[in-house]
């Protein structure tokens, strides 16, 4: 084996072995429709997925909107300050106002996927999602 190739294998192994294997990994947000509601002047309405790989969790947010979320598969952990930490399953739903701090968000598995809609009443042209320090 020459020395370049032992070199360039050397490189390989470890860059694999640097990335951290537990590290979960972010969710794919997915929009699928967004409408400016004429009834309510300045507002949106605005639905996404979100898809969860096992494992994966937010950070501290907030949406400074109302969000509808209803969850497809798998199942997610929802919290936000104040209020309990609920386990949600298929079928079932769960409210956040605009003034609510999102802290807890997250996949309940580690080895299986998670996916969820959200429907969200907010600003027209304001972000979906703000980070929490």
């Amino acid at each position: 084996m020459t020395v370049t190739k032992l070199v360039l294998m050397l490189v390989c192994l470890m860059s694999v072995t640097l990335q951290p294997k537990d590290q979960p990994k972010e969710a794919k947000v997915t929009p699928l429709f967004s409408k400016d509601l004429a009834d309510f002047p300045g507002k949106e309405g605005l639905m996404i997925t979100v898809d969860y790989p096992p494992g994966s969790a937010d950070p501290i947010h907030r949406h400074n909107a109302h969000g509808f979320i209803y969850v497809l598969e798998g199942s997610i952990v929802m919290e936000v300050k104040g209020g309990k930490s609920v386990t949600l399953a298929p079928g079932q739903t769960f409210y956040e106002g605009p003034n609510d701090i999102h802290t807890v968000s997250r996949n309940a598995s580690n080895t299986e996927p998670a996916k969820f809609v959200v429907f969200f009443l907010k600003e027209k042209d304001a972000p979906v999602l703000i980070l929490v320090k």
